[in-house]
């Protein structure tokens, strides 16, 4: 333990991860070390922990914002946050609550296309958005990303030709993820642009996850699909929340700046009877997390930093590992094991006693792949690779 002491997010216990019973731990099994589902192991950032403790002695009755027709109580957080961060100014009274990303996704979809309509996205993708076009009746429209030597890439060819085929049939939206879950692709500048100027030729409405924009690494640089131009900002929904920065998935507080004017009224036409409200504790700890987080963030980052080169050193043999440029995700491609299931995830989960999400859950990109979130002490992560590499090794 020695060697990982100069971080306090290196002391973490197992045992008392072992206890937890959120998802991600509780489905992990006897012996069995997690490194599935996006939330990271580290305690909650104390700044949050204070707020919800004055929420708690305090008032928890009926909030003033059910109406967020002038942005809520996050809409000036959220334009606060855009401008210090990303040097994007963004109009706070556009802003809207949702309980999560998805749900954000699936308002949004239902008030602004028709069933049958095609979203274009590029995959591997993650399960729960293809599911949420699916099962609201629209038709995902998939454009890979590309594996390089070096990273991924994204070929805007191939997503002018899937607009324009035959199966297209009414494409009516982009919906872009960047920093993208599970590659860690931080699209730059020009390839923004590109997207922009193809969103606007055909019309398409853009939503925006970008719930990975304060999870970018030193080197790059996110940048909000809204800022482009005005143009692009009044066709743009952009979602976030603070799910993943600052773990708090389970508090179920997302926003959505909701550019299109159109989009936002039928949205709040529906407020709070097909969609649901958002509860004072989420709020309170988003607000916090927003407004006094970024030291503990700083401390965060810096060692997913590290973390990510920790899992490229000691890559399990048989493995192939594009270093992610933002998130805590590792997309590890483990097609040279040459395992008979196209799904690596049963493998090491057994062999390693690993858990990692299921490539092909992603899609038929993630064929051969696993996802695995290295957002864990420094030790933690040794053993998981170390299991890893010992598993790779039988296999060879």
């Amino acid at each position: 333990m020695s060697a990982w002491s100069a971080s306090p997010f290196d002391n973490l216990d197992v045992p008392d991860l072992l206890r937890r019973d959120g998802e991600k731990w509780a489905a992990a099994g006897a012996g069995v070390l997690s490194s599935w589902v996006a939330d990271m192991d580290f305690p909650t950032a104390p700044a949050v922990r204070e707020a919800l403790r004055r929420r708690i002695e305090g008032d928890l009755g009926y909030p003033t914002w059910f109406d967020q027709s002038g942005g809520g109580p996050l809409g000036g957080v959220f334009a606060e946050r855009m401008l210090r961060r990303f040097g994007a100014e963004v109009d706070e009274t556009y802003v809207r609550m949702f309980t999560d990303i998805n749900q954000a996704m699936l308002a949004t979809l239902q008030v602004a296309t028709r069933p049958g309509d095609a979203v274009l996205l590029h995959t591997p993708a993650c399960p729960p958005f293809v599911e949420v076009i699916e099962r609201i009746g629209r038709r995902p429209l998939t454009v890979p990303l590309q594996a390089t030597d070096t990273g991924w890439e994204f070929d805007p060819d191939l997503m002018e030709r899937a607009v324009e085929s035959r199966d297209s049939g009414r494409c009516r939206v982009l919906f872009l993820v960047n920093p993208h879950n599970p590659t860690g692709r931080v699209l730059r500048r020009d390839e923004l642009e590109i997207l922009a100027e193809l969103a606007l030729r055909y019309d398409l409405l853009v939503i925006s996850d970008e719930v990975h924009a304060d999870l970018t690494h030193p080197g790059h640089c996110h940048i909000p699909f809204v800022s482009l131009s005005d143009e692009i900002a009044a066709r743009t929904v952009t979602l976030t929340s603070g799910s993943k920065a600052f773990n708090l998935s389970g508090v179920r507080c997302a926003v959505a700046h909701v550019g299109p004017k159109a989009v936002r009224e039928a949205l709040d036409e529906r407020h709070g009877l097909m969609f649901g409200q958002v509860g004072v504790l989420g709020v309170e700890a988003l607000k916090a997390a927003w407004t006094q987080g970024d030291d503990w963030l700083d401390d965060v980052t810096a060692v997913l930093d590290r973390n990510r080169r920790r899992v490229a050193e000691r890559l399990p043999e048989g493995l192939r590992y594009r270093l992610p440029e933002a998130t805590f995700l590792a997309w590890l491609d483990c097609r040279g094991l040459r395992l008979p299931d196209r799904d690596p995830m049963p493998y090491f989960r057994d062999e390693a006693k690993v858990l990692l999400f299921s490539g092909p859950a992603f899609g038929a990109a993630g064929n051969g792949f696993v996802r695995l979130n290295f957002a864990t002490s420094g030790p933690l992560l040794d053993e998981k690779l170390a299991r890893m590499g010992a598993a790779s090794r039988r296999r060879h």
